[in-house]
């Protein structure tokens, strides 16, 4: 289980390049060779393919333009492995990924420790510190790129009759603790607040995290936990799949078009597929897997709402123990993924690293249990489109106050 609190202090930038490194390696090594090449939907993208694209964004960003004598990979490569950068040059269609049997894996790996061999051996001599910004960066990538890979692993997985199972200690969502006497919401006054980050001498953040600006809240309330599977499977089993007047327009369309009538990876006879493979469905975990447009309708049906994030945001600095923030699920905000006043993406293909997401998206908050360590933070903003369901995301109610 990830630990449920904002990312610590990062060690010393070299031994955090080993650990994110080798932490990509190891996850692969429960699979078998053919698991390399699983991709079950145009929006994932096969094991192999994220180890390699990780690998591309050091050696563009870094290596090739800041070392005049590096010998990188065949030009064919990095065709391949860019997955959206434009102005980097062109990329290999993302629903034919599957098909990139070769290179082989033995030489992505050695393509992979060439390229650490070269970037350890400069930070070892204290690079300056765009190029330090710039390794980092490329960590943080790394680390959302391992979250993707169990995520895109398992809605493969998810398609095989057989279930398989990744690891019978695969992480998992923990159900929360509740104590006794513990409120039935946080309630907070609001008013003029200061949201983001600041531009200069903030640690490290991704460009959409900035800059800090001031924005006006109502008060409101927050439920001190997840919404569990077991009052989903209320809402469930009181028709809200088939009520449209709980859905947005385009979120019932989705349901009469895709069929759902339950989270993406609930089974019949109260079981649950996951990465430890098909297991009972514990009614008091958080429920998971859920579209944007399931959270809402469910928090209507609740008499609720779901929160902005930036209701979010000062909760967590107001009530920096909020139970489940961090390492359990993604949580769905009510807030379309936008620049903040002032946002200014980086120059170069650098800045399409986020920018050009800012449509069509809805923001999620926290970290999920296949976030790595370290990687969460009160003002990450993840993104997925409204009607995405296979990425760890739950939700959590909020009432105007």
């Amino acid at each position: 289980m990830t630990s449920c609190s904002p990312s610590a202090v990062h060690p010393l930038l070299g031994d955090l390049y080993r650990l994110v490194r080798a932490k990509s390696e190891a996850l692969i090594a429960p699979l078998e060779p053919e698991d390399l090449l699983l991709q079950g939907m145009p929006d994932a993208s096969p094991p192999k393919w994220h180890l390699a694209h990780t690998n591309w964004f050091f050696e563009t960003f870094l290596l090739q333009p800041h070392q005049p004598n590096w010998q990188g990979p065949p030009q064919p490569w990095l065709v391949l492995f860019n997955s959206y950068y434009e102005s980097a040059g062109p990329f290999y269609p993302r629903p034919q990924r599957g098909l990139l049997s070769r290179p082989a894996l033995r030489e992505l790996l050695d393509w992979r420790h060439r390229v650490d061999q070269a970037l350890q051996l400069w930070l070892a001599n204290g690079p300056a510190t765009a190029i330090s910004n710039l390794i980092e960066l490329g960590l943080n990538h790394e680390q959302q790129h391992q979250e993707l890979l169990l995520q895109d692993l398992l809605d493969s997985f998810s398609r095989n009759p057989l279930n398989p199972i990744y690891a019978l200690d695969a992480p998992a969502a923990a159900a929360a603790t509740m104590g006794p006497g513990v409120r039935d919401s946080f309630y907070f006054e609001g008013g003029l607040v200061e949201v983001g980050r600041q531009l200069q001498n903030s640690g490290f953040h991704i460009d959409n995290e900035a800059p800090q600006h001031k924005v006006w809240l109502n008060p409101w309330r927050l439920s001190p936990q997840l919404v569990t599977n077991a009052e989903f499977e209320a809402f469930q089993l009181d028709s809200g799949y088939q009520n449209p007047i709980l859905w947005m327009a385009e979120g019932w369309a989705q349901v009469q078009q895709q069929q759902w009538h339950a989270p993406r990876y609930w089974r019949p006879e109260g079981l649950e597929f996951s990465l430890r493979g098909l297991q009972p469905r514990d009614p008091n975990a958080p429920v998971q897997h859920i579209s944007w447009f399931e959270a809402d309708a469910y928090a209507r049906w609740a008499g609720a709402r779901l929160p902005t994030e930036m209701e979010w945001e000062i909760a967590l600095q107001q009530q920096p123990d909020l139970p489940q923030a961090f390492g359990c699920l993604w949580q769905w905000t009510n807030s379309p993924y936008g620049p903040y006043p002032g946002y200014r993406p980086a120059p170069g293909a650098i800045g399409e690293y986020n920018g050009k997401f800012m449509s069509s998206q809805m923001v999620l908050r926290g970290s999920s249990f296949l976030t790595p360590p370290g990687h969460s933070r009160i003002t990450y903003r993840n993104f997925y489109a409204p009607a995405c369901r296979w990425q760890a995301a739950g939700l959590r109610l909020a009432w105007d106050g």
